[in-house]
């Protein structure tokens, strides 16, 4: 796959907020790699803490990695002080619209400065330009609105105008449908899904929520405590998840006439010996663990539907089983 947007080996550590750990660093990403290809979406799905805003922040040059580049068509990304024209080429619409609109302004003066800013189309054709934007995300007319004026969805609307205006080539929608009621969530997938077939929009989508993924992604990638834990296209994930995690995730999804699945339990205490960490940070909370998770990490292998788990049903996964594992009742044990 030629990939437009490229994020290899990415790790991203913050410091430890409490006294008694400030020495030690919290990993929050921990060697993420994914490729988007043109006019792809694809989507980071996982539970709070997951780390998938932090990878998306760190696409857009809000956060410096420890490690990892990110790479835009073939050209390495500067992780500090990114020029004005490379930071215009990835932008991102945020989950809260109302945080990053100035409650003062009149919405389409606040696209009318991108455009002047970045230099975008000459000055007479500025406020041409703003009102065919609104127009693109069904708020024609609505330029000299203030945000306070505006609906909830609305004001997402005017976030994904004035990431347009950029013209960027990779679009990052940061839990942008999570905050919205189910009806105007709707819209705005719909609007985005539309967008990006009109313009061939590269998007990187990032939720909590299979559900939404389903509806606007090509491939979602699962990350669990930093991790990527499995990749597939879309339709293939829903039909047949690999990861145990995965697996809870969309037994939790609600269905009409269908009872929810067993989702993932709390922390469990795990056999005497094991080490402090587990090597799959899955394990404590994995009901079909073995010996093996705690003691090696699992690889994210495979071909295309790639899992990272000692015990899915790969050809991969079965050549790596060590001892221990005939004694899971999957593998014919008792």
């Amino acid at each position: 796959m030629s990939g437009a947007l490229r994020v290899d080996r990415l790790t991203v550590e913050f410091a430890a907020m409490s006294r008694a750990a400030r020495r030690r660093r919290f990993v929050a990403v921990d060697d993420v790699s994914f490729e988007v290809a043109r006019g792809e979406c694809v989507g980071i799905v996982g539970e709070s803490g997951s780390g998938k805003s932090t990878v998306a922040r760190t696409i857009a040059g809000l956060i410096v990695p420890a490690a990892g580049e990110v790479h835009l068509d073939g050209q390495v990304l500067a992780q500090r002080d990114r020029a004005p024209d490379t930071r215009r080429r990835i932008q991102m619409v945020f989950q809260d619209p109302t945080s990053s609109l100035d409650p003062r302004l009149a919405v389409g003066k606040a696209i009318a400065e991108v455009l002047e800013v970045h230099r975008l189309v000459p000055p007479d054709q500025v406020e041409a330009r703003t009102a065919e934007l609104l127009a693109l995300v069904g708020l024609a007319g609505r330029g000299d609105a203030r945000p306070g004026q505006l609906s909830g969805g609305q004001r997402q609307r005017v976030a994904i105008a004035r990431a347009l205006a950029a013209e960027p080539d990779v679009l990052i929608a940061d839990e942008a449908v999570s905050a919205l009621d189910v009806s105007v969530k709707a819209s705005i997938i719909n609007l985005l899904a539309d967008l990006r077939r009109r313009l061939n929009l590269t998007m990187v989508f990032i939720s909590h929520d299979l559900a939404v993924m389903s509806s606007i992604c090509d491939r979602v990638l699962v990350m669990y405590r930093g991790r990527v834990v499995e990749e597939s296209p879309t339709d293939t994930l829903f039909a047949d998840a690999r990861h145990p995690y995965t697996q809870a995730l969309l037994a939790s999804v609600p269905r009409l006439g269908v009872p929810l699945g067993p989702r993932p339990g709390p922390v469990a205490d795990l056999p005497a010996g094991s080490p402090p960490e587990p090597a799959c940070r899955f394990a404590p909370r994995c009901p079909l663990r073995i010996n093996r998770c705690l003691e090696v990490a699992p690889d994210l292998v495979g071909d295309g539907h790639r899992v990272a788990c000692h015990i899915a049903s790969t050809p991969a996964a079965d050549q790596s089983r060590g001892t221990g594992d005939a004694d899971h009742p999957r593998y014919g044990g008792r």
